[in-house]
């Protein structure tokens, strides 16, 4: 099976603890034992907001505040490169078309942001949806897809399973809402829906929900192609 999982920042390193990310890379290592294809994306996290909270008040501009932020997100890769055991390329991916060729050499493919302007949460549906893969997987800081932002609506239900196009009219709904933050941003899931890609949201602060996943035992939000 080829698996693309995308990790949160704030899921992978929020304290830039060493034992964290060797558990995630003890995951994907695991999987890549069990003879799986494995590409990662990762976030930036807690880190990359405080730098752009701190550029921003220096007058930053968007595209620049985009920028700072990919270049967090490729240092968390590169922390995660340092501790897997596989063979994995020697540093960030800077393009899809890289992460793929590293999939095809049987390297694990490890990614941080691209282009400003696109959240690794859309890195990692283009880099499924280019490496025809046969799962994505977002490890977040939620345990899945809710009808509503949890941190701001106490009443939101977690969605066990959703269409793809479910999962875009969901995601739509939760981004109009002020003050909300949505576990997939609404590009990601576009890109899911036109891909017919099959994908897992869920709580990744425990590394080992990601093989459960890949083994079909999901403990999060399943989302199908549409029908």
């Amino acid at each position: 099976m080829r698996v693309i999982v995308s990790i949160g920042g704030s899921v992978l390193a929020p304290d830039l603890e060493a034992d964290r990310v060797e558990a995630h890379a003890d995951v994907l290592d695991g999987l890549v034992a069990e003879g799986h294809e494995v590409a990662a994306v990762v976030g930036g996290g807690g880190v990359a907001r405080r730098y752009i909270g701190t550029a921003r008040d220096l007058g930053a501009t968007e595209y620049d505040l985009d920028a700072l932020g990919i270049d967090v997100t490729r240092l968390n890769a590169r922390l995660l490169i340092a501790a897997l055991d596989s063979s994995a390329t020697p540093e960030p991916a800077e393009s899809h078309e890289a992460a793929r060729a590293s999939l095809r050499r049987g390297e694990v493919a490890v990614m941080g942001g691209t282009i400003p302007g696109h959240t690794t949460d859309a890195v990692a549906a283009l880099l499924a949806e280019m490496a025809e893969a046969d799962l994505l997987v977002y490890a977040t800081s939620v345990p899945g897809v809710f009808s509503a932002d949890p941190n701001v609506d106490s009443g939101a239900e977690r969605y066990d399973e959703l269409s793809a196009g479910e999962l875009v009219d969901v995601i739509s709904s939760i981004e109009t809402a002020a003050g909300s933050n949505a576990p997939v941003d609404l590009l990601a899931a576009k890109i899911i829906e036109r891909s017919g890609l099959r994908a897992v949201v869920l709580d990744g602060s425990e590394p080992p929900r990601i093989a459960d996943a890949v083994a079909g035992d999901a403990d999060g939000t399943e989302v199908r192609p549409d029908e």
